[in-house]
């Protein structure tokens, strides 16, 4: 269950049946099934090329399935779904424009509602008030109140990163994906965005689906980590593989269609927010990186270990000098 989630009907419920997607002849997402709760965060972690930025996409209705399904409260996503807001990477922001200036793209356009069953496109009318007064908000709540008037060359990376999450929480999101939001940050301030996504989390409760590469950021932010597998690396079809659907147990997924792109689903022990040193989370850091192909190597307990080092070959004798040795004839004389 969500633990951080005050008002959870802020948020969407998310689930994906069968979904598939190829570019060309390479396969990127296979009979993915995933249901994610409203208000949940989950982590979603892979190998390059599994196919993690193609599932946010199709959350978000930037892309659509080959097969499968995709639905957001029992509704099909649509395109570019305006339930669904994205921050990526890179800030993108808009060098011309004030953060203030910037946030206020991400409000809600005249015709465009987030509502996921109704859509009256000739009575919604953005309110400038309210929009102003909501930019005010998320500018304190990401900490940016005292620099609203600064362009993005006069602010840090971090300080612009704060800004690209505000803008994607102007419109009140029931979904937020993020794609690898603090991977260009350094560690220190990647390490705060993390308690800043909480807060936010807390405050304003919506859905989450965040790509990352880093493993510890998985285990302190997420509910669940979904592990996605490589496809060009998986099993061939009919094979039997084995999913992590709980904390404690395994459910075996006939793969006759083809291997599965989940590769097993973790649930993250303890409320939010967890202590980064906690045993638990270690060993769950360390499967995880297994799965990812990260091995754990003892010295000496492995014939490839690169932290032992082979005892050196004895040097062999010196050859004697025969420049030196007196021989026979030179002694006689």
């Amino acid at each position: 269950m969500p633990t951080s989630t005050t008002r959870a009907s802020s948020a969407l419920p998310i689930r994906l049946r069968g979904v598939g997607r190829h570019f060309g002849e390479r396969p990127v997402l296979n009979d993915l099934h995933l249901d994610v709760m409203a208000g949940e965060i989950i982590a979603i972690v892979g190998p390059s090329g599994c196919g993690k930025s193609t599932l946010l996409r199709q959350v978000g209705g930037l892309d659509q399935p080959d097969t499968g399904t995709v639905d957001i409260d029992d509704s099909p996503t649509r395109p570019t779904d305006q339930r669904c807001a994205i921050a990526f990477q890179e800030p993108r922001l808009l060098p011309w424009r004030t953060l203030r200036q910037n946030i206020e793209l991400g409000l809600p356009k005249a015709g465009k509602t987030n509502n996921d069953k109704t859509n009256n496109d000739k009575t919604n009318k953005p309110d400038k008030a309210a929009g102003r007064a909501r930019i005010t908000e998320l500018l304190d709540l990401v900490g940016l109140g005292s620099s609203a008037d600064l362009r993005p060359r006069q602010v840090s990376g971090g300080m612009a990163q704060r800004t690209s999450l505000a803008r994607a929480l102007a419109r009140a999101p029931k979904v937020l994906l993020l794609d690898e939001p603090f991977g260009a940050l350094d560690a220190l301030t990647r390490l705060r965005m993390h308690d800043l996504l909480l807060d936010i989390h807390r405050a304003e409760p919506t859905t989450v689906l965040l790509v990352t590469h880093d493993v510890d950021e998985a285990l302190y932010l997420a509910d669940r980590i979904v592990v996605l597998a490589d496809l060009s690396q998986q099993q061939p079809a009919g094979a039997t593989v084995a999913a992590d659907t709980t904390a404690g147990g395994a459910t075996h997924v006939d793969t006759a269609g083809g291997a599965p792109s989940i590769q097993r689903i973790v649930t993250v022990p303890g409320a939010r927010p967890r202590d980064r040193d906690d045993p638990a989370l270690a060993e769950l850091r360390l499967q995880l990186l297994a799965d990812l192909g990260v091995h754990r190597v003892h010295a000496g307990t492995s014939p490839t270990s690169t932290l032992t080092a082979p005892a050196p070959a004895p040097a062999p004798a010196p050859a004697p000098d025969h420049r030196t040795a007196p021989d026979s004839t030179e002694t006689n004389r």
